[in-house]
């Protein structure tokens, strides 16, 4: 459901916890909450490990449901959106990069951009394919397998990728965590100026608090929790 007296927000979380059944019993996760984030606005979220950030980036890309609260994203309520209604949500609104390339190995590079496209019905899901896969410079790989590219290309055919459906909302979580520093640097490079031309939100989960620092805001999560939001001074 579109609510629209927020749809001028890209994220809004309220209340949001989630937890998950153990051993012991029931762990939180995450616990109250509230966080929302503007139309073209950057967010970085650092935190130490199991702190909560990967699984506060899936609770707002639908790939987990929150226990308690409301989760709204683009105007959309996700209380009580099936998982196929979900699907196609992420997939018309939203793009999602991860540590892990998640490149399907059987694919080039060409088709690891374009067959999603396909699949969502874009016009021209090929050509579109090639500008991308040229944006992110490699326009020479294109017939290549996974296998054949290096760590930073395959990130950067994951970004073509991401970045091929237009999404209102980038969700990047650590993209530059398999790679060395250097090649990390320029993947971080890319992804900015990506955001910049196409003027949508970016929310990255970085253990890095200088890369983090590289956003409009950075928040802080520790024990599942928000400890800080701050605005980065430019």
């Amino acid at each position: 459901m579109t609510h629209p007296l927020i749809a001028d927000s890209s994220v809004l979380l309220e209340k949001v916890s989630f937890t998950l059944a153990g051993p012991a019993g029931q762990v939180n996760i995450l616990t109250d909450i509230d966080l929302s984030l503007q139309a073209g606005e950057t967010l970085g979220v650092v935190g130490p490990s199991g702190s909560g950030k990967s699984s506060l980036l899936m609770i707002m890309a639908g790939l987990e449901r929150a226990s308690a609260g409301r989760v709204l994203v683009a105007g959309t309520d996700f209380t009580g959106l099936s998982e196929d209604r979900l699907a196609r949500f992420r997939r018309e609104n939203m793009g999602i990069v991860f540590q892990a390339f998640h490149l399907m190995g059987t694919l080039t590079a060409l088709e690891n951009v374009a067959i999603p496209l396909e699949l969502a019905g874009r016009a021209a899901p090929f050509e579109e394919a090639r500008r991308q896969l040229d944006r992110v410079g490699l326009g020479h790989r294109m017939g290549h397998y996974p296998g054949q590219l290096s760590g930073g290309e395959q990130q950067r055919v994951a970004l073509a990728r991401a970045f091929a459906m237009r999404p209102k909302i980038l969700l990047a979580d650590e993209p530059t965590g398999n790679l060395d520093q250097a090649t990390g640097r320029l993947i971080i490079d890319l992804l900015f100026a990506l955001h910049r031309e196409e003027r949508n939100s970016l929310v990255l989960i970085t253990h890095d608090p200088v890369l983090a620092e590289r956003c409009d805001r950075v928040v802080r999560i520790e024990d599942g929790r928000i400890a800080t939001d701050e605005m980065i001074s430019t």
